[in-house]
């Protein structure tokens, strides 16, 4: 293979294409689609040996359009958006960036667990609307000093959101299937415990596990009514995980102080319920998307594409599918 052809099937914005272009190796070309229609991407795929993947759906029908396609770099560490059985019976490796954007997610998920709690976007808009309500924003408003807080899923964000809530003097308990090291735990001064006693002990509770079948829906109607009142839920991990249904409905009967929501069932969300309400604050699915943290994910996605295309080992913790071992 003399010349690679790199996809890019996102709308990544122009600095991004540019830390792309200027990380690729002599000789690679890139192919970047005009725009997010379904003829664009399938024209852009059409050459193209890799493809660099951030949200695009990669479905039967755009494999169909990619016959020279081999290996495909997720740009995250969540692949639920890529058809991996038809990538195993295609032969087409698929690998991800674990733990790639831990840190800018945790970051946005204490963002969003401050601002909730303050009631940040609402006094915001009243505030550039002339008003000024520190009266009223007393009423409503908490802090999280002293709060249980709740994580679902202690991977790396997850860990490293309960590292920076030590500086806030929070009780952290997690839950997840497996067992955070007994060093780590102590060294964070955080408790394993079981689902439902973290729903029912958390004031705060954020969610970072992956949407697999067995977390899809795993907040809804029955573990609202499980939770403290005046609770926060903050979503940075995938929006299938919550029942927007029942999250609008225990936002509509003030069971919580508010939400934060940087992911939806359906993205982009369309006119959702959920935008009706000034306790809730919202993002477009980029807790993990700043511009000082791309050069390190672009260096390790090109990185793994050369060593695919060279016949050298990938690291383990973002294998996705090598055929390679199916061999």
């Amino acid at each position: 293979m003399n010349h690679p052809v790199v996809a890019l099937l996102d709308p990544f914005h122009p600095a991004i294409v540019e830390i792309i272009r200027k990380m690729l190796p002599d000789g690679w070309e890139l192919s970047i689609a005009t725009d997010q229609t379904d003829a664009a991407r399938a024209t852009t795929l059409q050459k193209a040996d890799i493809a660099l993947v951030m949200a695009t759906k990669m479905g039967a029908e755009l494999f169909g359009q990619a016959p020279r396609l081999r290996f495909i770099q997720k740009m995250g560490a969540g692949v639920d958006n890529i058809d991996l059985d038809h990538c195993r019976n295609a032969a087409i490796a698929v690998a991800r960036l674990g733990a790639g954007n831990a840190i800018q997610v945790a970051e946005h998920a204490m963002m969003m667990i401050l601002a909730a709690s303050r009631q940040l976007v609402a006094f915001d808009q009243r505030v550039r609307g002339g008003h000024w309500d520190k009266e009223a924003a007393r009423g409503v408003i908490h802090h999280i000093h002293g709060k249980t807080v709740g994580i679902l899923g202690f991977g790396a964000i997850g860990r490293r959101l309960a590292r920076i809530l030590t500086g806030f003097e929070t009780t952290v308990i997690y839950n997840d299937l497996l067992a955070a090291p007994a060093e780590l735990e102590n060294e964070l001064g955080v408790r394993r415990v079981g689902f439902e006693d973290l729903l029912a002990a958390s004031d705060i509770i954020s969610l970072h596990v992956p949407l697999t079948d067995r977390t899809r829906g795993m907040i809804g109607p029955n573990e609202f009514a499980a939770m403290k009142p005046n609770l926060v839920l903050v979503n940075c991990a995938r929006g299938g995980i919550v029942d927007e249904r029942a999250l609008t409905q225990a936002l509509r009967d003030g069971r919580l102080l508010g939400a934060g929501l940087d992911v939806f069932g359906s993205e982009p969300p369309g006119d959702s319920q959920l935008f009706t309400f000034q306790n809730a604050v919202f993002s477009p699915h980029c807790a993990g998307a700043t511009l000082n943290n791309f050069s390190k994910i672009a260096a390790r996605a090109i990185a793994n594409a050369e060593a695919f295309l060279g016949g050298r080992a990938l690291p383990l913790d973002d294998i996705v599918i090598d055929p390679r071992a199916l061999t």
